[in-house]
């Protein structure tokens, strides 16, 4: 069952069931690994079951991987069943399904790029939060988050479709902000929506394969992991609606 604590969004102190989506790369790795660290329960998603698997395995004990191709509402609906069966209500979810793809100005702008980043950014962030929006507004503790980037401070045309996608997902996640507002009524909000701005991630595997960078202004996945914990023990007031810049 969801975490019950104090009145006014107050974080609970017992373990929660927190969800990662696309959890099978280094930012899902390390992420998953510090709210396991923290004592909650971690179901990691990813649409490729051995990819999952292993990513579940070196984030360490107290990390269950599920596979689910985030995609597919249908899908989706199962893995919140799934989890839920195993873990219990879903808490929280920290979505990281994303993607990069750039060009050289507007008008070579592709249609395939935009259809991979449609995809990863809006269509699986769209899917997940309606299916797991009740469950994380009836947490106390209900926490969902997604990671955008510091290219829509000040969008280039070289990643038209990028920043345009990233916009997209940000203001729907605004719009659960709201949601999660209004399902409160008038005792405060228990649920909050938050966005965390990088420039970009990064992390030792790949300082290790580009030994002759510096990756200035970047954030390492750990900081990104750490922040992701904190805002299980934030008041929810400080956090619903709130873009927060991890960016150097």
């Amino acid at each position: 069952m969801s975490s019950a604590g104090p009145a006014g969004g107050a974080p609970s102190a017992r373990p929660l069931t927190v969800l990662v989506a696309g959890g099978s790369g280094a930012s899902g790795i390390a992420v998953a690994r510090a709210l396991a660290a923290a004592g909650h329960r971690v179901a990691t998603a990813g649409s490729d079951q051995a990819r999952i698997t292993e990513a579940a395995r070196k984030a360490g004990d107290g990390v269950s991987p599920f596979a689910c191709d985030l995609a597919v509402l249908a899908d989706v609906r199962r893995l919140r069943d799934d989890v839920t069966g195993a873990l219990g209500a879903v808490d929280g979810v920290i979505h990281l399904v994303g993607g990069w793809r750039g060009a050289k100005g507007i008008a070579d702008q592709s249609d395939d790029d935009w259809d991979f980043l449609e995809r990863g950014a809006i269509t699986t962030l769209r899917n997940v939060s309606r299916v797991f929006f009740d469950d994380i507004a009836a947490s106390t503790s209900g926490r969902f988050a997604m990671v955008s980037s510091t290219a829509l401070d000040q969008p280039a045309a070289a990643v038209a479709s990028y920043v345009a996608a990233k916009a997209a997902a940000e203001t729907w996640t605004m719009a659960m902000a709201d949601g999660f507002r209004q399902a409160s009524g008038s005792s405060g909000s228990p649920a909050a929506a938050t966005i965390l701005v990088v420039k970009a991630l990064v992390d030792d595997d790949l300082r290790r394969a580009h030994p002759q960078r510096k990756f200035p202004g970047t954030t390492d996945v750990t900081d990104l992991a750490a922040a992701v914990v904190r805002l299980f023990t934030t008041p929810s007031a400080e956090l619903n609606g709130a873009r927060l810049r991890l960016a150097d």
